[in-house]
């Protein structure tokens, strides 16, 4: 497995990281065991970079990696999130109070007493993101986390936190099927030093292997909600998609893990974090970064899968109300 730096400011890591949301059950039922085992799978593949929330699960995910950690002596780096308020309404909340109690919890389900990267999970809108970063500054100083990033931002919000403290991550959806941040958010990431961290390379599973598909899988109660995958865009997807399984069989790659090689190819500063909660499925990406691709690879699949080729957004109004837009 290739390294690469967290940032400017942050630790070496595996250059493919490993997303832990499906631990908590959210994309599908799992086990405790399952999941034990696709962590004992993605160490022994080099993969030394977890990602967690406190939402995940309710609690359940991080619960989970705290037991692997008890019983192995491996030492990754972690980074966990906080801010989203799950429920019947769905809200966001930044406060100086709620980040810090959030994170004491995350520490209580994890088994540690300080995480490497603590990421403010969504924006709220009518706090200003300069209060957000004097309070990462605190946990800092404290020696409470290593550094902080942010999730689902644009590149103005990046440029004014990191004005007050230096960011060392941001992690936004990125994919062969979510290119949003090419509008400027991975150049300001270059530009200052922080690291991009892409979550859903593999498109919800769409670019996957097998490839998730509706008509076939059970989406669970998030992916069905999601309009790529809907009754009326899933058709039009589905046929660009197997037009890039064919063209990723022409080449002798997976199609997951080229999804994966193709966002490490778009910058040195790109960390993907694929999720899953199956071992098998982590083997057939963890490899990606081995994967060597020319300026003529690059282009033969973005004339397969070209910058807006995905019919419907993605997230449905519900889920995007916390998001940051730019363009």
């Amino acid at each position: 497995m290739q390294q690469r730096k967290l940032g400017a400011i942050g630790p070496t890591v595996s250059a493919i990281g490993l997303g832990c949301l499906s631990f908590g059950g959210i994309f599908g039922s799992t086990t405790r065991d399952e999941s034990l085992a696709c962590l004992d799978a993605a160490w022994d593949h080099g993969i030394t970079f977890l990602d967690v929330a406190n939402i995940y699960g309710n609690g359940l995910s991080e619960e989970v990696i705290g037991a692997w950690l008890q019983t192995r002596p491996h030492r990754p780096t972690i980074a966990t999130k906080a801010s989203i308020i799950s429920g019947p309404v769905r809200g966001v909340d930044n406060s100086r109070a709620h980040l810090r109690r959030e994170l004491e919890g995350s520490f209580r389900r994890l088994g540690v007493d300080y995480v490497d990267l603590f990421y403010m999970h969504r924006h709220e809108m009518t706090r200003p993101i300069e209060e957000v970063a004097e309070t990462m500054a605190e946990l800092i100083r404290e020696g409470k986390i290593g550094g902080y990033g942010l999730s689902e931002i644009a590149p103005y919000t990046l440029r004014r936190a990191h004005a007050v403290h230096p960011v060392m991550a941001v992690q936004n959806e990125y994919s062969l099927w979510s290119r949003q941040p090419d509008l400027g958010l991975i150049q300001t990431c270059a530009e200052l030093g922080v690291a991009f961290v892409p979550f859903s390379p593999l498109a919800r599973g769409a670019l996957g292997d097998p490839m998730l598909d509706p008509a076939v899988h059970d989406l669970g109660p998030f992916r069905s909600q999601i309009p790529r995958f809907s009754a009326e865009n899933w058709p039009y997807n589905r046929a660009k998609i197997l037009q890039y399984r064919a063209l990723a069989a022409a080449m002798g790659h997976n199609p997951a893990a080229l999804a994966i090689a193709w966002c490490l190819h778009r910058g040195d500063h790109l960390l993907p974090i694929p999720g899953t909660r199956s071992a098998s499925h982590l083997a057939d990406w963890a490899g990606a970064s081995d994967i060597l691709l020319t300026a003529a690879d690059m282009a033969a699949i973005e004339s397969v899968l070209p910058v807006g080729w995905a019919y419907g957004d993605r997230y449905n109004d519900d889920m995007a109300a916390s998001v940051e837009r730019f363009s």
